[in-house]
Protein backbone atom coordinates (compact mmCIF):
# COMPACT_ATOMS: atom_id res chain seq x y z
CA UNK A 1 0.00 0.00 0.00
CA UNK A 2 2.98 2.35 0.37
CA UNK A 3 3.16 2.29 -3.47
CA UNK A 4 -0.30 3.84 -3.87
CA UNK A 5 1.33 7.13 -4.83
CA UNK A 6 2.09 5.49 -8.18
CA UNK A 7 -1.58 4.84 -8.93
CA UNK A 8 -3.50 7.18 -11.22
CA UNK A 9 -6.48 9.01 -9.73
CA UNK A 10 -8.96 6.88 -11.67
CA UNK A 11 -7.60 3.69 -10.06
CA UNK A 12 -7.46 5.27 -6.62
CA UNK A 13 -11.09 6.40 -6.94
CA UNK A 14 -12.16 2.91 -8.03
CA UNK A 15 -10.16 1.28 -5.25
CA UNK A 16 -11.65 3.55 -2.60
CA UNK A 17 -15.19 3.12 -3.95
CA UNK A 18 -14.88 -0.70 -3.95
CA UNK A 19 -13.10 -0.75 -0.56
CA UNK A 20 -10.01 -2.40 -2.03
CA UNK A 21 -8.08 0.46 -0.46
CA UNK A 22 -8.98 3.31 1.88
CA UNK A 23 -8.72 7.02 1.25
CA UNK A 24 -6.48 7.27 4.32
CA UNK A 25 -4.05 4.80 2.75
CA UNK A 26 -4.00 6.74 -0.53
CA UNK A 27 -3.54 10.12 1.14
CA UNK A 28 -0.92 8.80 3.56
CA UNK A 29 1.04 7.30 0.64
CA UNK A 30 1.09 10.66 -1.19
CA UNK A 31 2.10 12.50 1.98
CA UNK A 32 4.92 10.00 2.53
CA UNK A 33 6.08 10.34 -1.08
CA UNK A 34 6.03 14.11 -0.64
CA UNK A 35 8.22 13.83 2.46
CA UNK A 36 10.69 11.73 0.45
CA UNK A 37 11.10 13.81 -2.73
CA UNK A 38 9.78 17.29 -1.99
CA UNK A 39 12.84 18.39 0.00
CA UNK A 40 14.77 18.01 -3.27
CA UNK A 41 12.15 19.48 -5.62
CA UNK A 42 10.31 22.09 -3.51
CA UNK A 43 7.15 21.58 -5.55
CA UNK A 44 4.66 21.60 -2.67
CA UNK A 45 5.22 24.58 -0.39
CA UNK A 46 2.46 23.84 2.13
CA UNK A 47 1.38 20.36 3.15
CA UNK A 48 -1.93 19.85 4.93
CA UNK A 49 -1.27 16.55 6.71
CA UNK A 50 -3.78 16.77 9.57
CA UNK A 51 -6.53 18.33 7.48
CA UNK A 52 -6.03 15.87 4.64
CA UNK A 53 -5.99 12.78 6.87
CA UNK A 54 -9.13 13.97 8.64
CA UNK A 55 -10.84 14.45 5.27
CA UNK A 56 -9.66 11.00 4.19
CA UNK A 57 -11.14 9.43 7.33
CA UNK A 58 -14.44 11.21 6.62
CA UNK A 59 -14.33 9.88 3.07
CA UNK A 60 -13.82 6.33 4.35
CA UNK A 61 -16.75 6.68 6.73
CA UNK A 62 -18.93 7.77 3.81
CA UNK A 63 -17.93 4.64 1.90
CA UNK A 64 -18.74 2.47 4.91
CA UNK A 65 -22.19 4.07 5.21
CA UNK A 66 -22.96 3.40 1.57
CA UNK A 67 -23.27 7.08 0.68
CA UNK A 68 -23.50 8.24 -2.91
CA UNK A 69 -19.89 8.97 -3.86
CA UNK A 70 -18.59 11.78 -6.07
CA UNK A 71 -16.12 11.00 -8.92
CA UNK A 72 -12.96 11.95 -6.97
CA UNK A 73 -14.17 10.63 -3.63
CA UNK A 74 -11.18 10.28 -1.30
CA UNK A 75 -8.58 10.97 -4.00
CA UNK A 76 -5.57 13.15 -3.01
CA UNK A 77 -4.97 16.28 -5.11
CA UNK A 78 -3.02 19.54 -4.86
CA UNK A 79 -4.01 23.15 -5.49
CA UNK A 80 -1.86 26.09 -6.55
CA UNK A 81 -0.97 28.88 -4.14
CA UNK A 82 -2.44 31.57 -6.39
CA UNK A 83 -6.09 30.60 -5.80
CA UNK A 84 -8.07 31.12 -2.61
CA UNK A 85 -8.50 28.15 -0.31
CA UNK A 86 -10.40 28.98 2.86
CA UNK A 87 -8.20 29.40 5.92
CA UNK A 88 -4.92 29.34 3.99
CA UNK A 89 -2.67 32.08 2.59
CA UNK A 90 -2.98 32.96 -1.09
CA UNK A 91 0.66 33.98 -1.36
CA UNK A 92 1.07 33.88 -5.16
CA UNK A 93 4.79 33.53 -4.41
CA UNK A 94 5.05 37.05 -2.95
CA UNK A 95 6.58 37.79 0.47
CA UNK A 96 4.16 40.66 1.08
CA UNK A 97 1.18 38.31 0.63
CA UNK A 98 2.31 35.57 3.04
CA UNK A 99 -0.37 36.53 5.57
CA UNK A 100 -3.23 37.08 3.11
CA UNK A 101 -5.60 34.43 4.45
CA UNK A 102 -8.51 33.42 2.24
CA UNK A 103 -11.96 33.47 3.83
CA UNK A 104 -13.64 31.42 1.11
CA UNK A 105 -12.74 28.82 -1.49
CA UNK A 106 -12.34 29.87 -5.09
CA UNK A 107 -14.76 28.04 -7.43
CA UNK A 108 -12.19 25.52 -8.65
CA UNK A 109 -11.23 24.58 -5.08
CA UNK A 110 -14.90 24.34 -4.08
CA UNK A 111 -15.57 22.13 -7.11
CA UNK A 112 -12.71 19.79 -6.26
CA UNK A 113 -14.05 19.43 -2.73
CA UNK A 114 -17.60 18.78 -4.01
CA UNK A 115 -16.18 16.11 -6.29
CA UNK A 116 -14.80 14.37 -3.20
CA UNK A 117 -11.11 15.24 -3.63
CA UNK A 118 -8.85 15.45 -0.60
CA UNK A 119 -6.57 18.47 -0.90
CA UNK A 120 -3.28 17.56 0.75
CA UNK A 121 -0.90 20.28 -0.48
CA UNK A 122 -0.41 23.65 -2.15
CA UNK A 123 2.03 23.98 -5.05
CA UNK A 124 4.59 26.64 -5.87
CA UNK A 125 4.43 29.34 -8.50
CA UNK A 126 6.69 32.23 -9.55
CA UNK A 127 6.01 35.60 -7.95
CA UNK A 128 2.70 36.94 -9.27
CA UNK A 129 2.44 33.73 -11.39
CA UNK A 130 4.01 35.63 -14.26
CA UNK A 131 7.05 33.66 -15.41
CA UNK A 132 7.76 30.31 -17.11
CA UNK A 133 10.29 29.60 -14.33
CA UNK A 134 8.99 28.72 -10.86
CA UNK A 135 11.06 30.64 -8.34
CA UNK A 136 10.31 33.32 -5.75
CA UNK A 137 11.77 34.91 -2.64
CA UNK A 138 9.04 33.55 -0.35
CA UNK A 139 9.05 29.83 -1.15
CA UNK A 140 12.21 29.39 -3.21
CA UNK A 141 12.88 27.53 -6.44
CA UNK A 142 11.01 24.47 -7.71
CA UNK A 143 13.14 21.98 -9.62
CA UNK A 144 12.30 19.80 -12.58
CA UNK A 145 12.64 16.13 -11.52
CA UNK A 146 14.30 15.38 -14.88
CA UNK A 147 17.02 18.04 -14.57
CA UNK A 148 17.82 20.61 -11.91
CA UNK A 149 19.37 22.78 -14.62
CA UNK A 150 16.10 23.18 -16.53
CA UNK A 151 12.80 24.80 -15.65
CA UNK A 152 9.82 22.68 -14.57
CA UNK A 153 7.79 25.36 -16.33
CA UNK A 154 5.65 28.09 -14.93
CA UNK A 155 3.57 29.33 -13.59
CA UNK A 156 2.23 25.89 -12.58
CA UNK A 157 5.76 24.56 -12.11
CA UNK A 158 5.09 23.28 -8.61
CA UNK A 159 2.05 21.41 -9.91
CA UNK A 160 3.95 19.80 -12.78
CA UNK A 161 6.94 18.80 -10.67
CA UNK A 162 4.67 17.29 -8.00
CA UNK A 163 2.69 15.21 -10.50
CA UNK A 164 5.79 14.06 -12.41
CA UNK A 165 7.49 12.93 -9.18
CA UNK A 166 4.44 11.08 -7.88
CA UNK A 167 3.48 13.35 -5.01
CA UNK A 168 -0.12 13.37 -6.23
CA UNK A 169 -2.02 12.05 -9.25
CA UNK A 170 -3.82 15.31 -10.10
CA UNK A 171 -2.71 18.91 -9.66
CA UNK A 172 -4.69 22.06 -10.18
CA UNK A 173 -3.13 24.76 -12.35
CA UNK A 174 -4.14 27.81 -14.33
CA UNK A 175 -3.18 29.07 -17.77
CA UNK A 176 -3.02 32.57 -19.28
CA UNK A 177 0.09 32.18 -21.43
CA UNK A 178 0.79 28.45 -21.26
CA UNK A 179 1.01 28.09 -17.47
CA UNK A 180 -0.56 24.61 -17.52
CA UNK A 181 0.66 23.45 -20.93
CA UNK A 182 4.31 24.50 -20.66
CA UNK A 183 4.93 22.95 -17.20
CA UNK A 184 3.36 19.71 -18.43
CA UNK A 185 5.65 19.86 -21.48
CA UNK A 186 8.75 20.38 -19.31
CA UNK A 187 8.07 17.47 -16.96
CA UNK A 188 6.54 14.81 -19.22
CA UNK A 189 2.92 14.88 -18.02
CA UNK A 190 -0.43 15.93 -19.49
CA UNK A 191 -1.76 19.44 -19.00
CA UNK A 192 -5.16 20.61 -20.21
CA UNK A 193 -6.10 24.22 -20.84
CA UNK A 194 -9.93 24.11 -21.04
CA UNK A 195 -12.02 26.41 -23.22
CA UNK A 196 -12.76 29.88 -21.95
CA UNK A 197 -15.98 29.58 -19.94
CA UNK A 198 -15.60 25.89 -19.16
CA UNK A 199 -14.26 26.05 -15.57
CA UNK A 200 -15.53 28.84 -13.30
CA UNK A 201 -13.01 31.25 -11.80
CA UNK A 202 -13.18 33.91 -9.10
CA UNK A 203 -10.83 35.11 -6.40
CA UNK A 204 -12.84 36.02 -3.28
CA UNK A 205 -9.86 37.84 -1.74
CA UNK A 206 -9.33 40.08 -4.78
CA UNK A 207 -9.83 43.79 -4.15
CA UNK A 208 -10.62 44.58 -7.79
CA UNK A 209 -11.54 42.76 -10.99
CA UNK A 210 -8.82 41.37 -13.22
CA UNK A 211 -7.96 43.13 -16.49
CA UNK A 212 -10.31 42.23 -19.30
CA UNK A 213 -7.70 40.17 -21.14
CA UNK A 214 -7.18 37.98 -18.05
CA UNK A 215 -10.93 37.62 -17.60
CA UNK A 216 -11.38 36.05 -21.02
CA UNK A 217 -7.99 34.37 -21.46
CA UNK A 218 -7.01 32.94 -18.05
CA UNK A 219 -8.52 29.53 -17.24
CA UNK A 220 -8.22 26.87 -14.54
CA UNK A 221 -7.16 23.37 -15.57
CA UNK A 222 -5.63 20.05 -14.48
CA UNK A 223 -2.25 18.37 -14.80
CA UNK A 224 -2.00 14.58 -14.51
CA UNK A 225 0.01 11.58 -15.67
CA UNK A 226 -2.83 10.00 -17.68
CA UNK A 227 -5.53 11.29 -20.00
CA UNK A 228 -8.12 9.38 -17.97
CA UNK A 229 -7.16 11.48 -14.95
CA UNK A 230 -7.36 14.67 -17.01
CA UNK A 231 -10.93 13.71 -17.97
CA UNK A 232 -11.80 12.98 -14.36
CA UNK A 233 -10.33 16.25 -13.13
CA UNK A 234 -12.02 18.33 -15.83
CA UNK A 235 -15.37 16.79 -14.95
CA UNK A 236 -14.81 17.80 -11.33
CA UNK A 237 -13.55 21.32 -12.04
CA UNK A 238 -16.20 22.28 -14.61
CA UNK A 239 -19.26 22.52 -12.34
CA UNK A 240 -20.90 25.93 -12.47
CA UNK A 241 -20.50 28.70 -9.91
CA UNK A 242 -22.64 31.87 -9.82
CA UNK A 243 -19.59 33.97 -8.96
CA UNK A 244 -18.25 33.62 -12.51
CA UNK A 245 -20.48 35.38 -15.08
CA UNK A 246 -18.36 33.96 -17.92
CA UNK A 247 -19.06 30.31 -17.07
CA UNK A 248 -20.97 28.40 -19.77
CA UNK A 249 -23.04 25.23 -19.07
CA UNK A 250 -21.67 23.47 -22.14
CA UNK A 251 -21.83 19.66 -22.25
CA UNK A 252 -18.55 17.85 -21.66
CA UNK A 253 -19.31 15.50 -24.56
CA UNK A 254 -20.11 17.15 -27.87
CA UNK A 255 -21.92 15.74 -30.90
CA UNK A 256 -20.19 13.02 -32.88
CA UNK A 257 -17.89 14.66 -35.45
CA UNK A 258 -17.78 13.75 -39.09
CA UNK A 259 -15.32 10.90 -39.65
CA UNK A 260 -12.49 10.66 -40.36
CA UNK A 261 -11.46 13.60 -38.19
CA UNK A 262 -9.11 15.92 -40.03
CA UNK A 263 -6.05 17.27 -38.20
CA UNK A 264 -4.06 20.30 -39.34
CA UNK A 265 -0.42 19.72 -38.38
CA UNK A 266 2.23 22.44 -38.29
CA UNK A 267 5.76 22.59 -36.94
CA UNK A 268 5.51 26.36 -36.68
CA UNK A 269 5.53 27.89 -33.21
CA UNK A 270 3.84 31.04 -34.61
CA UNK A 271 6.86 33.35 -34.48
CA UNK A 272 9.40 30.79 -35.68
CA UNK A 273 9.82 27.19 -36.85
CA UNK A 274 10.33 24.64 -34.11
CA UNK A 275 13.79 23.20 -33.49
CA UNK A 276 14.39 19.85 -35.24
CA UNK A 277 13.77 17.70 -32.16
CA UNK A 278 10.47 19.46 -31.50
CA UNK A 279 9.42 19.28 -35.15
CA UNK A 280 10.24 15.56 -35.16
CA UNK A 281 8.01 15.05 -32.11
CA UNK A 282 5.11 16.85 -33.81
CA UNK A 283 5.46 14.81 -37.00
CA UNK A 284 5.82 11.61 -34.97
CA UNK A 285 2.59 12.41 -33.11
CA UNK A 286 0.94 13.22 -36.43
CA UNK A 287 1.88 9.78 -37.75
CA UNK A 288 0.45 8.11 -34.64
CA UNK A 289 -2.83 9.93 -35.19
CA UNK A 290 -2.82 8.93 -38.85
CA UNK A 291 -2.22 5.31 -37.84
CA UNK A 292 -5.33 5.59 -35.64
CA UNK A 293 -7.53 6.74 -38.52
CA UNK A 294 -7.23 10.52 -38.36
CA UNK A 295 -6.52 12.38 -41.60
CA UNK A 296 -3.43 14.46 -40.83
CA UNK A 297 -2.33 17.19 -43.23
CA UNK A 298 0.67 19.46 -42.79
CA UNK A 299 -0.95 22.87 -43.21
CA UNK A 300 -0.54 26.11 -41.28
CA UNK A 301 -3.60 27.49 -39.49
CA UNK A 302 -4.59 31.10 -40.18
CA UNK A 303 -2.89 34.15 -38.72
CA UNK A 304 -0.61 32.30 -36.30
CA UNK A 305 1.96 35.04 -35.81
CA UNK A 306 -0.65 37.82 -35.71
CA UNK A 307 -2.73 35.91 -33.17
CA UNK A 308 0.27 35.35 -30.91
CA UNK A 309 1.32 38.99 -31.29
CA UNK A 310 -2.16 40.26 -30.43
CA UNK A 311 -2.03 38.17 -27.25
CA UNK A 312 1.10 40.10 -26.28
CA UNK A 313 -0.48 43.43 -27.19
CA UNK A 314 -3.53 42.81 -25.02
CA UNK A 315 -2.17 40.80 -22.09
CA UNK A 316 1.13 42.60 -21.55
CA UNK A 317 -0.43 45.91 -22.52
CA UNK A 318 -3.09 45.63 -19.82
CA UNK A 319 -0.57 44.20 -17.32
CA UNK A 320 1.31 47.51 -17.48
CA UNK A 321 -1.74 49.18 -15.95
CA UNK A 322 -2.98 46.42 -13.64
CA UNK A 323 0.23 44.74 -12.42
CA UNK A 324 3.30 46.91 -12.94
CA UNK A 325 2.94 48.99 -9.77
CA UNK A 326 2.40 45.93 -7.55
CA UNK A 327 5.31 44.09 -9.14
CA UNK A 328 7.57 47.09 -8.65
CA UNK A 329 6.50 47.48 -5.02
CA UNK A 330 6.24 43.85 -3.89
CA UNK A 331 7.98 41.75 -6.51
CA UNK A 332 11.33 40.04 -6.09
CA UNK A 333 14.26 40.97 -8.31
CA UNK A 334 13.60 38.17 -10.79
CA UNK A 335 9.96 39.04 -11.50
CA UNK A 336 10.79 42.73 -11.79
CA UNK A 337 13.50 41.95 -14.34
CA UNK A 338 11.36 39.38 -16.19
CA UNK A 339 8.34 41.68 -16.32
CA UNK A 340 10.44 44.48 -17.76
CA UNK A 341 11.80 42.18 -20.43
CA UNK A 342 8.37 40.77 -21.30
CA UNK A 343 6.74 44.14 -21.79
CA UNK A 344 9.70 45.99 -23.31
CA UNK A 345 8.47 45.72 -26.91
CA UNK A 346 4.74 45.54 -26.24
CA UNK A 347 2.96 48.36 -28.09
CA UNK A 348 1.57 51.19 -25.97
CA UNK A 349 -1.98 51.75 -27.18
CA UNK A 350 -4.35 54.62 -26.61
CA UNK A 351 -8.05 53.92 -25.96
CA UNK A 352 -8.89 53.75 -29.66
CA UNK A 353 -5.97 51.44 -30.35
CA UNK A 354 -7.03 49.12 -27.53
CA UNK A 355 -10.60 48.99 -28.81
CA UNK A 356 -9.39 48.23 -32.32
CA UNK A 357 -7.15 45.45 -30.97
CA UNK A 358 -10.13 43.87 -29.21
CA UNK A 359 -12.16 44.17 -32.39
CA UNK A 360 -9.39 42.49 -34.39
CA UNK A 361 -9.48 39.58 -31.94
CA UNK A 362 -13.02 38.84 -33.09
CA UNK A 363 -11.82 38.65 -36.70
CA UNK A 364 -9.05 36.22 -35.80
CA UNK A 365 -11.47 34.00 -33.87
CA UNK A 366 -13.79 34.00 -36.88
CA UNK A 367 -10.90 32.92 -39.15
CA UNK A 368 -10.07 30.02 -36.83
CA UNK A 369 -13.70 28.96 -36.49
CA UNK A 370 -13.96 28.74 -40.26
CA UNK A 371 -10.67 26.82 -40.48
CA UNK A 372 -11.80 24.36 -37.82
CA UNK A 373 -14.88 23.48 -39.79
CA UNK A 374 -12.48 21.51 -42.00
CA UNK A 375 -9.86 20.72 -39.33
CA UNK A 376 -11.52 20.14 -35.93
CA UNK A 377 -8.08 19.51 -34.41
CA UNK A 378 -4.77 21.33 -34.82
CA UNK A 379 -1.45 19.70 -33.89
CA UNK A 380 1.40 22.10 -33.07
CA UNK A 381 4.53 22.41 -30.95
CA UNK A 382 4.00 23.47 -27.36
CA UNK A 383 7.26 25.39 -27.50
CA UNK A 384 9.78 25.89 -30.30
CA UNK A 385 12.57 24.54 -28.04
CA UNK A 386 13.05 21.75 -25.50
CA UNK A 387 12.59 22.89 -21.86
CA UNK A 388 14.54 26.07 -21.17
CA UNK A 389 17.72 26.23 -19.09
CA UNK A 390 17.13 27.85 -15.73
CA UNK A 391 16.85 31.63 -15.71
CA UNK A 392 16.81 32.12 -19.47
CA UNK A 393 14.15 34.82 -19.14
CA UNK A 394 16.32 36.98 -16.87
CA UNK A 395 19.79 36.36 -18.29
CA UNK A 396 19.50 39.21 -20.80
CA UNK A 397 16.98 41.05 -22.91
CA UNK A 398 18.05 38.91 -25.85
CA UNK A 399 17.39 35.68 -23.93
CA UNK A 400 13.95 36.96 -22.88
CA UNK A 401 13.20 37.65 -26.54
CA UNK A 402 14.20 34.05 -27.29
CA UNK A 403 11.78 32.78 -24.64
CA UNK A 404 8.91 34.91 -25.96
CA UNK A 405 9.48 33.87 -29.57
CA UNK A 406 9.59 30.20 -28.63
CA UNK A 407 6.23 30.36 -26.80
CA UNK A 408 4.12 31.77 -29.62
CA UNK A 409 2.10 28.59 -30.21
CA UNK A 410 0.94 28.78 -26.61
CA UNK A 411 -0.09 32.46 -26.86
CA UNK A 412 -2.50 31.83 -29.73
CA UNK A 413 -4.79 29.55 -27.77
CA UNK A 414 -5.87 31.89 -24.93
CA UNK A 415 -6.53 34.74 -27.33
CA UNK A 416 -8.87 32.45 -29.28
CA UNK A 417 -10.52 30.97 -26.18
CA UNK A 418 -9.88 27.40 -27.35
CA UNK A 419 -9.04 24.21 -25.44
CA UNK A 420 -5.60 22.63 -25.83
CA UNK A 421 -3.66 19.81 -24.23
CA UNK A 422 0.06 19.31 -23.85
CA UNK A 423 0.83 15.62 -24.38
CA UNK A 424 4.20 13.89 -23.84
CA UNK A 425 5.66 12.59 -27.10
CA UNK A 426 9.21 11.51 -26.30
CA UNK A 427 12.54 13.01 -25.27
CA UNK A 428 15.17 15.40 -26.57
CA UNK A 429 18.59 15.74 -24.97
CA UNK A 430 17.39 13.69 -22.00
CA UNK A 431 14.43 15.99 -21.34
CA UNK A 432 10.73 15.34 -21.92
CA UNK A 433 9.25 16.83 -25.05
CA UNK A 434 5.62 17.03 -26.08
CA UNK A 435 3.04 18.35 -28.52
CA UNK A 436 0.00 20.58 -28.35
CA UNK A 437 -3.42 19.50 -29.59
CA UNK A 438 -5.90 22.36 -30.06
CA UNK A 439 -9.64 21.85 -30.47
CA UNK A 440 -12.70 23.91 -31.25
CA UNK A 441 -14.33 25.68 -28.32
CA UNK A 442 -15.87 23.25 -25.79
CA UNK A 443 -14.51 20.23 -27.67
CA UNK A 444 -12.13 19.12 -24.95
CA UNK A 445 -13.56 15.65 -25.61
CA UNK A 446 -12.00 15.53 -29.08
CA UNK A 447 -8.72 16.95 -27.77
CA UNK A 448 -8.52 14.28 -25.07
CA UNK A 449 -9.48 11.51 -27.51
CA UNK A 450 -6.52 12.47 -29.70
CA UNK A 451 -4.24 12.73 -26.67
CA UNK A 452 -5.17 9.15 -25.73
CA UNK A 453 -3.87 7.98 -29.11
CA UNK A 454 -0.52 9.64 -28.39
CA UNK A 455 -0.55 8.24 -24.86
CA UNK A 456 -0.99 4.72 -26.23
CA UNK A 457 2.03 5.10 -28.52
CA UNK A 458 4.22 6.92 -25.99
CA UNK A 459 3.76 5.12 -22.66
CA UNK A 460 4.14 7.12 -19.46
CA UNK A 461 7.63 7.62 -18.04
CA UNK A 462 6.35 9.19 -14.83
CA UNK A 463 6.25 9.09 -11.86
CA UNK A 464 10.01 9.29 -11.50
CA UNK A 465 12.53 9.90 -8.76
CA UNK A 466 14.57 13.10 -9.21
CA UNK A 467 17.46 12.22 -11.51
CA UNK A 468 20.15 14.07 -9.53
Amino acid sequence: MNELWRWPASELARGIRTRRISSREAVAACLQRTREVNPTLNAIVQTLDDEALAAADAADRAVARGDVLAPLHGVPVTTKINVDQAGLPTTNGVVAFKDVIARDDSPVVANLRRAGAVIFGRTNTPAFSFRWFTDNDLHGRTLNPWSKGHTPGGSSGGASSAVAAGMGPIAHGNDLAGSVRFPAYCTGVFGLRPSFGRVPAFQPSATEERPLSAQFMSVQGPLARTVADIRLALHAMAAGDPRDPWWVPAPLQGPAPERPIRVAMTVSAAFMPAEPAVADAVRRAGQWLADAGYVVEEVEPPDMAETAQLWDTLVHGEARYFMAAAIEKHGDASIRRAFGGMTRDTPVLDAEGHMRALARRTTLIRHWMAFMQRYPLVLTPVCAEPPFPWGLDVDSLESMDRVLRAQGAQFMVPLLGLPAISAPAGFAQGLPIGVQIIGARFREDLVMDAAEVIEARCPATTPIDPTY
